[in-house]
């Protein structure tokens, strides 16, 4: 047996009393505010960061004196923020004492709209038999597409740009072992003209959600910059421009759970390529992120790990593209343009996607062991 952790995500109907959450919401929004402010304040006097128990001594009292209203949001969602506030000052100092690539600012103040979440653990919430859940005192209806299996362990009150509020419920469960299943083996490359390449000449294409609705887009763009800033009009092009970009998000993320599961079903171990991203976004901008690879991998990783199929990453900077399959000649000077070459050594006519896919393929088994 083996103990998982499964999400479950639940849209709340729409309610007057949601605007309850809705206001503890912008109290966690406050709380955060105050406590960059108070971070800010305890360094600029003692050179030091300020520790997230102290910080919640301190808010403790300020609920009850300053700060009445706080009380509201409930002790355990303060002490969350508190908490991420903590994490992302911890996160900003390991990347500046590692000395990682890339830009990593520490957290800063956050406009209400902006801040979306709160998080409650063992208390302040109950779910019920039918649809119904009971959050801080008061009861909403949520859609209940599927039963929450296991132990709750949070329980997350998220808005998005629209309004619209969502449960975000966190269990854990005891869960028989999956066994690594056999079956046929696939070597994968990403690529810009299609977004997969196998290593048996096939290639998938992908959608490309974002390119589709571009016109959308740009139309939408412009209602709001032609609206005056404040009005309601303004507000009301903005979440319908917000609403286009959620339903382009929300066709691409189908599209990959359903490609996920047709690959896992077909091959047990599927061999990918570690992607610099940051750099091929740098090269491409936004054809990149339309194609989201990373988003792939992690769903692709996700249910390949539910239904026993190996997902294997090999390095970067193996030269996947640049070695023939055939006999294993480097060719060096392969530029990024070339899309087929001719090894120098056997002579044979590569396809650059295709070769390295069959390179993918053999460098996955390798590491497990496997023979290709």
């Amino acid at each position: 047996m083996r103990t998982v952790v499964k999400t479950y995500k639940f849209k709340l109907y729409k309610n007057k009393k949601n605007k309850y959450l809705d206001d503890d919401i912008n109290i966690a929004a406050a709380i955060w505010n105050y406590c960059i402010a108070m971070h800010r304040r305890y360094y600029r006097l003692y050179g030091k960061h300020l520790s997230a128990n102290r910080l919640m001594k301190h808010i403790t009292k300020v609920k009850r004196t300053l700060h009445p209203e706080w009380q509201s949001l409930g002790s355990q969602a303060i002490q969350d923020v508190v908490q991420r506030v903590d994490r992302s000052y911890k996160a900003f100092f390991e990347h500046v004492k590692q000395k990682r690539h890339g830009r990593k600012s520490p957290p800063s103040f956050k406009k209400r709209s902006r801040y979306s979440s709160f998080t409650l653990k063992q208390a302040g919430y109950a779910f019920h038999a039918d649809n119904k859940v009971t959050i801080m005192g008061r009861e909403y209806k949520y859609c209940k597409s599927r039963s929450v299996e296991g132990i709750i362990k949070t329980l997350t009150v998220k808005r998005n740009v629209l309004g619209e509020i969502y449960l975000i419920v966190v269990t854990k469960q005891e869960c028989s072992d999956i066994l690594p299943r056999a079956g046929k083996a696939a070597g994968m490359d990403f690529g810009l003209k299609h977004f997969l390449n196998l290593d048996n000449g096939s290639v998938i294409d992908s959608p490309l959600w974002y390119k589709a609705s571009l016109k959308e887009l740009r139309a939408a763009h412009r209602v709001v910059s032609r609206c005056k800033k404040g009005s309601r009009n303004r507000r009301r092009a903005i979440r319908n421009l917000e609403r286009i970009y959620q339903r382009i998000s929300n066709r691409r993320r189908d599209w990959f759970f359903k490609l996920a599961n047709q690959l896992v079903s077909e091959y047990a171990v599927i061999c990918i390529e570690d992607l610099n991203l940051d750099g091929m976004k740098r090269l491409w901008g936004r054809k990149v992120s339309d194609l989201a690879f990373a988003e792939f991998v992690s769903i692709l990783e996700w249910v390949a790990n539910n239904t026993g199929s190996t997902v294997v990453k090999i390095d970067r900077w193996a030269p996947s593209s640049k070695a023939c399959h055939v006999c294993g000649a480097v060719k060096t000077d392969l530029a990024l343009k070339q899309r087929s070459w001719e090894c120098e050594c056997c002579h044979t006519i590569l396809d650059r996607d295709t070769n390295a896919a069959i390179n993918i393929k053999r460098m996955g088994l390798a590491r497990l062991g496997i023979p290709a």
